[in-house]
């Protein structure tokens, strides 16, 4: 099992939500952390958080939707020296219930894959390769179980399309001690996932971030969070090596 004390990691939403559970849980495993949000003042009551845990952390913004902003985030994270070695992509947006989903505007899937799909895309391709120069990186990439829900087009798609994306760049990762996996929350009661959900948020440790923790360097896997409800870091890090690549 990996032993994350002293290593960073990068988490894209992680002021609120399944974002904060990852970083507590991280930070209580001797993480340093990187915590993204749209602005700095939503990420501060984490980071002070994170810090009495006794880790380093430090904030940065960006509007996942303006490209541009991410690129300068990530040019910001570069500039202070500390090398990424875990990423959560786990920033999204659910746009909109659409009851008739016949008229779904097109709109619903641009907004969804700018911010759902193409800043995890451009994350992965600007830290991986610095992973694998090093020889070690994890990269977790948050999706969703949703199917059968054409009333939320445009958000399914979007991370159906994260899915294949991870899978395939798995493929060419596999072996190594770089892996990129996928992790389903389940539906919890967040911002996102709405007040009905039956799943409480903290019900997503430790399966949100098992795939950090992993030795075996195999890529391309999807671990739902849910699965490993009430277990042990050590006992879902057992359980997820029995899970097989996807590809």
């Amino acid at each position: 099992m990996v032993d994350v004390k002293g290593k960073w990691a990068l988490i894209t939403g992680a002021s609120r939500g399944i974002g904060y559970q990852i970083a507590i849980f991280m930070a209580k495993q001797g993480c340093n952390l990187i915590l993204h949000s749209r602005n700095l003042q939503n990420t501060k009551k984490v980071e002070e958080e994170v810090k009495a845990l006794g880790v380093e952390a430090y904030s940065v913004q960006a509007e996942l939707s303006e490209i541009e902003e991410v690129y300068v985030m990530l040019n910001e994270i570069d500039k202070k020296g500390m090398p990424v070695d875990i990423v959560f992509n786990n920033a999204a947006v659910q746009v909109a219930y659409r009851a008739d989903f016949w008229k779904t505007p097109l709109e619903d899937f641009d907004l969804s894959f700018k911010i759902n799909l193409i800043p995890a895309v451009v994350i992965c391709y600007h830290f991986i390769p610095k992973m694998i120069e090093r020889g070690f990186g994890r990269v977790i990439n948050v999706t969703s179980g949703i199917k059968n829900e054409p009333e939320q087009a445009g958000y399914s798609a979007s991370k159906a399309a994260l899915d294949k994306f991870t899978i395939d760049l798995g493929s060419k990762l596999e072996g190594t001690d770089v892996m990129i996996n996928l992790t389903d929350p389940g539906w919890c009661r967040t911002d996102l996932g709405g007040p009905k959900a039956p799943n409480p948020v903290e019900s997503v440790i430790p399966g949100i971030v098992v795939a950090a923790f992993l030795d075996d360097k195999k890529s391309g896997r999807l671990f739902a969070a849910q699965d490993f409800k009430g277990m042990s870091l050590e006992e879902a890090v057992k359980k997820a090596q029995t899970i097989d690549s996807n590809y």
